[in-house]
């Protein structure tokens, strides 16, 4: 994948006499990130002390100053840099299943949205309200597909719409927890020639109440029930789907009713809106795929990337940090078989030149 081809219509945000490139600042971001980098400081002295190396991808006499990955990360535009890395991320899947031999896009795949706050990463006095990044996670692939951060004046229903409109979702299958669903999501998806699975919960209190009425007059709803043990406990899982007589959104044709018992707990039940009647078996695995975005994204964002501790709050220095661990995280992703853990591999990509070189390798 040619770097140029996906970041080099990212504007950059510098004057006109800037020393360095745009696209060498970006390589010395990411590499940096796969090292353990976090902040700006750490960037810049990755780029002094590891000039060695980088040399073998890109020129530069002087290494910048953590000024200059400061300044550029609080001004480079977020919109544009996540439009390049959703570009970046659907290229970085095509070139997998090429040199796999397997389709990546494959039919049904589930891609989970969700979002994430930025723990740290928050203006004096709003501990509170820190600012947040949505996500859209291939689960099969385990790939980041696209985020997006929301302005001052939106929020994670306007961010979590921007990333359907980055990616091609045809025949896929997005999942999402109840604060987006909605019209304006089952409609966006829906015109993707995409279905979609959304968690129902009381925020959409008449819904919510037709869904229940729907499910009590169903006579014999299709059923299926699983048990599993496993961490030390047991847990029991039954799926019910339930066709709409009237749909209630763009696309909508099921309830699916999902309900699980862990050891001897008391019964949860998760109701859900679809836009395909799926078997129960189906339902059932695609609820349970949707959680594998906290596990597969979000903790390796937060313990081996960071991404909570990093303090860098000003201007849009939050929105594309969030971008780089993203990347960051696609690479480390593939560059080892999978049993070799996370940790590892930043760790060899610290310590290997080679190693380091193969994993950027992934961004030329």
């Amino acid at each position: 994948m040619c770097l140029e081809t996906c970041f080099g219509s990212v504007p950059d945000p510098r004057a006109g006499n800037a020393t360095h490139r745009l696209g060498d600042l970006i390589v010395m971001m990411v590499a940096a990130s796969l090292c353990g980098a976090a902040t700006a400081t750490e960037f810049a002295l990755f780029a002094e002390t590891r000039r060695a190396v980088l040399s073998r991808l890109i020129d530069y006499d002087v290494a910048p100053s953590h000024d200059t990955f400061s300044r550029l990360l609080r001004l480079l535009d977020p919109r544009a840099f996540e439009q390049a890395f959703a570009s970046f991320a659907a290229g970085f899947a095509r070139a997998l299943g090429e040199s796999s031999g397997t389709t990546v896009a494959t039919p049904d795949e589930v891609v989970a949205l969700d979002g994430k706050a930025l723990r740290r990463a928050y203006e004096q006095g709003q501990q509170a309200y820190p600012p947040l990044t949505v996500s859209a996670f291939a689960t099969q692939t385990r790939l980041c597909l696209a985020a997006a951060s929301p302005t001052a004046a939106e929020n994670e229903i306007e961010a979590a719409l921007k990333v359907i409109a980055l990616i091609d979702l045809t025949d896929k299958i997005v999942t999402a927890d109840a604060l987006h669903c909605h019209r304006r999501m089952a409609e966006a998806v829906v015109e993707q020639n995409a279905d979609y699975v959304l968690a129902l919960k009381g925020n959409r209190g008449h819904w919510h109440k037709e869904a229940e009425s729907l499910l009590a007059r169903a006579p014999s709803p299709p059923v299926v029930e699983q048990t599993e043990r496993g961490h030390g406990r047991d847990e029991w899982r039954k799926a019910e789907v339930v066709p709409v007589e009237t749909a209630l959104m763009p696309g909508h044709a099921a309830i699916i009713r999902i309900t699980s018992r862990r050891d001897r707990s008391e019964p949860l039940t998760r109701l859900f809106m679809t836009s395909r009647v799926f078997s129960p078996q189906q339902a059932l695995d695609i609820t349970r795929a949707h959680w594998q975005v906290e596990n597969g994204l979000h903790w390796m964002l937060d313990v081996h990337l960071a991404e909570d501790m990093n303090r860098a709050r000003k201007d849009h220095a939050p929105a594309n940090i969030a971008i780089l661990k993203r990347i960051a995280k696609n690479i480390l992703q593939m560059t080892d078989p999978p049993k070799v853990p996370i940790s590892h591999r930043i760790k060899k990509c610290a310590w290997n030149d080679d190693y380091l070189l193969k994993a950027l390798a992934h961004m030329r």
